[in-house]
This record gives C-alpha cells, structure tokens and sequence, in this order.
C-alpha cells in the first residue's frame, strides 16, 4: 500500500498537518509526525510525572537530614557522603523538571517533534541521576545503621537491580520485540 500526502493547516514541526509525514500505511499507528510528536509528549510527561514525584519526595527527606540533632554525630566521611547525595538529588530534580520549562519556552515554535527529543534525554539523564541519588543514599542509611563490610555489595546489589529493571530489561525488550524494516516511520529516538 502507497502512502500519500494531503496537504493540510499549518503545524508546530513548521509543515503543513499531514503533508511533511504521510499516515504510515500498513502495519503501525497512522499518524502524522505532529499527531506523533504529540502522543509522545503526553506519553514522556505521564512517565516524568511518576519519577518526578519520586526523586521530589526523596530530596525533601534528604534536605531536613541536616537539621536533625544526630547529623553531627557523623563522620565527615558521612557528611561527605550526605552531601554529594543532596547535590545528585537536586541535579536529579532539575533534569526531571526540565520538560517543563523547555516546552513553555519553545511553546509555538513549530519544533515540537525536537522539543520532544530533548525532553526525552533530560528525563532520561534525570532516571540516571536519579540512580545515583538512590544509590549514594542507600549506600549512606546502611554505613550509619549497621557499619558492616557488607555495605557496599548490598548496595551493589541494588544498583545491579535497578539497571537491570530501569536499563537491561527494557534494551532486551526493544531489541527482541522490535520490528525492523517495516513501514512505519522510526519514532524519534528518546
């Protein structure tokens, strides 16, 4: 089956509606490259919405750690430790807030489809700081509650679990279950 162009009202990738993306014949959804741009929009902030509230709920506990009367009975090392998970739970924040501002700003400028792109890599460096925020504060919790050698293979531990869960499954999901060659247009990637 042919797939054809019908020229249409002006969108936000700076083409008319259907016409720079013809509707994908055959198998796959048929859409334009703007009604794309927008599923995957809505798509990426429902996925934001869930680690953003993580990684907000988290940070709030980390910033009132300070204040407790037994923050100066650690270490320095500790300290250290606190402090570098404070830093990766505020950069974790920002890289998972950032959609939001990038599309307020590029809002209207026909560059959704881009837009999309670039709100996908923050988010997905955000999950990757969001890790190491999990990790430096595991890792934290358990050398203050059970000071044992143990520590940092449990913590090891984890960390494998959340790469296999967050990373590893998905990449073999997409490698296994992926179509190739078919007609549909490739997604933007993430």
């Amino acid at each position: 089956m042919a797939s054809h162009t019908i020229a249409g009202p002006a969108d936000e990738t700076g083409g008319d509606a259907v016409g720079k993306s013809a509707r994908a014949s055959g198998a796959g959804r048929e859409e334009t490259e703007v009604e794309r741009a927008d599923r995957q929009w809505g798509e990426l902030m429902q996925e934001v919405r869930v680690a953003q509230t993580g990684v907000q709920i988290l940070f709030g506990f980390l910033l009132t750690v300070v204040f407790t009367p037994l923050f100066e009975d650690l270490s320095q090392t500790d300290k250290n430790i606190y402090i570098l998970t404070v830093v990766l739970g505020a950069t974790a924040t920002g890289a998972l807030i950032s959609p939001v501002p990038f599309h307020r700003l590029v809002s209207g400028r026909r560059i959704k489809a881009r837009a999309v792109r670039w709100a996908a890599r923050m988010t997905f460096l955000g999950l990757l700081l969001l890790i190491a925020t999990l990790t430096s504060a595991l890792f934290l919790v358990l050398r203050v509650a059970v000071h044992d050698s143990f520590v940092p293979w449990l913590v090891a531990a984890v960390v494998g679990w959340y790469l296999l869960c967050w990373i590893g499954l998905p990449l073999w999901a997409r490698g296994r279950y992926t179509e190739k060659g078919g007609p549909e247009a490739p997604e933007p990637e993430a």
